[in-house]
């Protein structure tokens, strides 16, 4: 029998709501022109908790189901992923995602503050589909 923290893994996909939310204001924001400062440190915020969001839910279902240590942000995603919890294409977005991390939080002086990241506008659809595919997976491995 596996124990598997429900209360902190709805947490997280809740909160994967509001990130969408924030993606969808600064992509209106940034369509509009307004891409000032407050702006762009916000797109970086953002793009700093789905990380962080991710990856949370990740480990907390490779330790419910005993699934193997993972080595790195991206091993996460692997590793979840190779259990069939979600789709190949979704995949590919979460590994492009977490491989911001290092860029976000070490190399932050030289962060490209100017552009829209082309990831901001696929939150919101990613994070419907994470968030069913691990409710689903969770789900398919209870019964």
């Amino acid at each position: 029998m596996y124990f598997i923290n429900h209360e902190q893994i709805d947490q997280r996909i809740q909160f994967l709501s509001a990130l969408a939310e924030a993606s969808s204001q600064l992509v209106h924001q940034w369509d509009q022109g307004t891409n000032n400062l407050v702006w762009q440190l916000a797109q970086e915020r953002v793009l700093h908790l789905a990380i962080e969001t991710v990856t949370d839910i990740g480990s907390l279902l490779i330790d419910a189901f005993i699934l193997r240590d993972a080595s790195s942000y991206e091993d996460i995603v692997e590793i979840v992923h190779g259990e069939g919890a979600y789709s190949e294409p979704l995949k590919e977005t979460l590994l492009q995602l977490v491989k911001l991390r290092k860029p976000l939080v070490q190399e932050y002086v030289e962060w490209n503050r100017q552009e829209l990241n082309p990831l901001i506008r696929i939150i919101p659809a990613a994070f419907e589909e994470f968030a069913a595919s691990v409710r689903a997976f969770i789900k398919s491995e209870l019964e």
